[in-house]
């Protein structure tokens, strides 16, 4: 099992109908966890990649409702430091 997590941010705030309809995102078969950061507008999801993919994962977030705007990274390289 290989676990990866991707992370989304959102535009417009999940109505209740997307709200219920994400709840079933977390019993599909491979998804581990599902958090919604409403003040960050973000959705992470931490997933089996063994299972799903991104595409997939981004999928069901749509199909639920979620207005996805972007995928964020969840880390960034740093920079090389400057030549002296």
């Amino acid at each position: 099992m290989t676990q990866l997590d991707v992370l989304y941010r959102y535009g417009a705030p999940p109505a209740e109908a997307a709200t219920l309809a994400l709840g079933k995102v977390r019993e599909v078969y491979g998804v581990r966890r599902l958090v919604i950061n409403e003040a960050e507008k973000t959705v992470r999801v931490e997933y089996d990649a063994s299972r799903l993919n991104q595409s997939v994962i981004h999928q069901l977030l749509r199909r639920a409702g979620l207005d996805i705007l972007e995928s964020v990274a969840l880390f960034t390289t740093p920079e090389p430091a400057p030549a002296a």
